[in-house]
């Protein structure tokens, strides 16, 4: 890849590999609600192809994506995969036949989406692999020890490059590192939803990235309502705002907003290129 250096934010170490900070989150590939197929797989495919040409190579998915959908396309797209090009995947979860999203936390279930990811994907180590634990915008207070060590294990066994963990707290965090290395943590957060200020401080100071899902999630109709005057000040769209202010908030975090479509693409990418000024980031950061 030639034009890492024209994205938004530069790179990122991730444990013994550098990642762009404006990676790209694969779940909207799969079909509405990440269920089932797409309606345009060939958009799709366009889509992963159109973000490694234009850098990208930083992709978060999961197996659990469709299920199965997801992985099944970046690899139709994409294998053989570029050196330079690293999958960060995650397991803790599966889908039942209604769409829903319940817990898969033992050893054994962990042990096969592991698996189930390294062979929809055509790989024979994950570069990264999250353990999700937690609800969908909170984590879930409990130890993680046995779920995380049977993870360490595969790591040892050289399935896994580096582990990471989502949607947990301060002691989780700590917990899991007693057992091995964290390199990242994807957690809910964007400038409405700042309870990981802290958490995201101190995972800087130790070189451990902080992965935010949900942009533009979770804001009240004021927030919203403020949001929206601080882009049409700058002349910008509220995603673009969003993207820039984490971007700009600290050194470790790496963005994976998702489309699947591909004017979006570049449009998302563009957007985290804007410069917010100081009367705009004091606007944005009272919104929490």
């Amino acid at each position: 890849m030639t034009q890492t250096t024209t994205l938004p934010g530069g790179t990122y170490r991730l444990g013994d590999f550098e990642v762009t900070r404006f990676g790209y989150g694969a779940m909207q590939l799969a079909g509405p609600h990440v269920f089932g197929p797409p309606r345009d797989r060939p958009g799709a495919v366009e889509v992963l192809r159109t973000a490694v040409a234009l850098g990208i190579n930083h992709i978060d998915t999961s197996d659990y994506y469709g299920p199965h959908v997801t992985n099944e396309i970046i690899r139709e797209a994409l294998h053989p995969y570029p050196q330079d090009l690293h999958l960060v995947t995650k397991v803790g979860a599966r889908r039942d036949e209604q769409g829903g999203w319940p817990q898969a936390r033992t050893p054994d279930e962990l042990r096969a989406q592991v698996h189930d990811n390294l062979r929809r994907l055509g790989l024979d180590t994950l570069d990264v692999v999250n353990l999700r634990m937690g609800g969908l915008q909170e984590a879930e207070p409990g130890s993680i020890a046995e779920a995380f060590g049977a993870l360490a294990e595969l790591r040892e066994q050289g399935l896994i490059r580096h582990l990471g963990l989502s949607t947990v707290n301060a002691e989780q965090i700590a917990e899991a590192q007693a057992i091995a290395p964290v390199v990242c943590v994807q957690n809910f957060y964007n400038l409405a939803n700042r309870g990981d200020d802290q958490l995201i401080d101190d995972l800087a100071a130790q070189g451990i990235a902080y992965v935010p899902y949900f942009p533009l999630g979770g804001f009240s109709p004021l927030q919203s309502d403020t949001l929206t005057e601080v882009a049409d000040r700058l002349g910008a769209t509220r995603m673009a705002v969003a993207l820039a202010w984490l971007l700009q908030r600290s050194p470790n975090i790496l963005l994976i907003p998702g489309t699947s479509n591909v004017a979006h693409l570049r449009e998302n990418i563009a957007g985290a290129a804007l410069a917010l000024d100081g009367a705009a980031v004091k606007q944005l950061d009272a919104l929490a």
